[in-house]
């Protein structure tokens, strides 16, 4: 009983998995489009924010520095407006509100990427699950009718087989948009940094000309 169970999964198995795939796909390239959407939408130019804000917050000018930060939709600007208004506390609170701004930013960096990192690890096997299925239901065939025409299991193993291909096809646009979505949120986080550290550097400058 339990082989004819097996069986009758099988014989619907293989195509069930193969439009499970498609709708996986589908959702993979939705999510992919749209985070690449909000990391164009949030571009910046960091050299040129580098050079304005620098002198602004030198000068000890916040509003000018607010309002800089204001116009912009970076991330990177989000995170160093929200703190700005700890600069004038000295490096080590400025540190802290910038690590604990990107640690706020941090859910809508990586948003997407755990499904897409799993999408691309797992969907090759989903595909093997399905040429396995489609195999058995093979099999099966050949035993019901022993007499009957290996091309016609032969053509049932080739069908099979392009569950495994389309789960590959799945995997590798998940990876390779994971990997690349990845470090484009690990270089706004670098260049959160980078800013932060020149502000800290300058604070720490400026307390060595008052000292001097």
């Amino acid at each position: 009983m339990m082989i004819e169970d097996l069986g009758a999964v099988a014989l619907w198995g293989s195509l069930a998995v193969i439009y499970a795939l498609g709708a996986l796909s589908v959702l993979s390239f939705g999510l992919i489009i749209e985070r690449a959407v909000w990391f164009a939408r949030r571009r910046i130019d960091l050299e040129a924010l580098i050079g304005e804000l620098l002198p602004l917050a030198d000068r000890g000018d916040m509003k000018g520095a607010a309002t800089l930060l204001g116009r912009g939709r970076s991330v990177e600007a989000a995170v160093l407006a929200e703190a700005l208004p700890w600069y004038a506390a000295g490096p080590a609170a400025l540190e802290q509100a910038l690590q604990a701004g990107v640690r706020g930013q941090r859910r809508a960096l990586y948003g997407g990427l755990n499904f897409l990192g799993t999408l691309g690890n797992n969907a090759p096997f989903i595909g093997l699950f399905g040429t396995v299925l489609g195999v058995i239901t093979a099999f099966q065939q050949l035993g019901a009718d022993a007499l009957g025409s290996m091309d016609n299991v032969m053509s049932g193993i080739g069908e099979a087989l392009v569950a495994t291909a389309v789960g590959i096809l799945v995997a590798l646009p998940a990876v390779a948009a994971h990997n690349a979505l990845q470090a484009r949120a690990m270089q706004v986080e670098e260049n959160i940094a980078r800013v932060g550290h020149l502000l800290m550097a300058q604070l720490e400058r400026a307390r060595g000309r008052e000292v001097g």
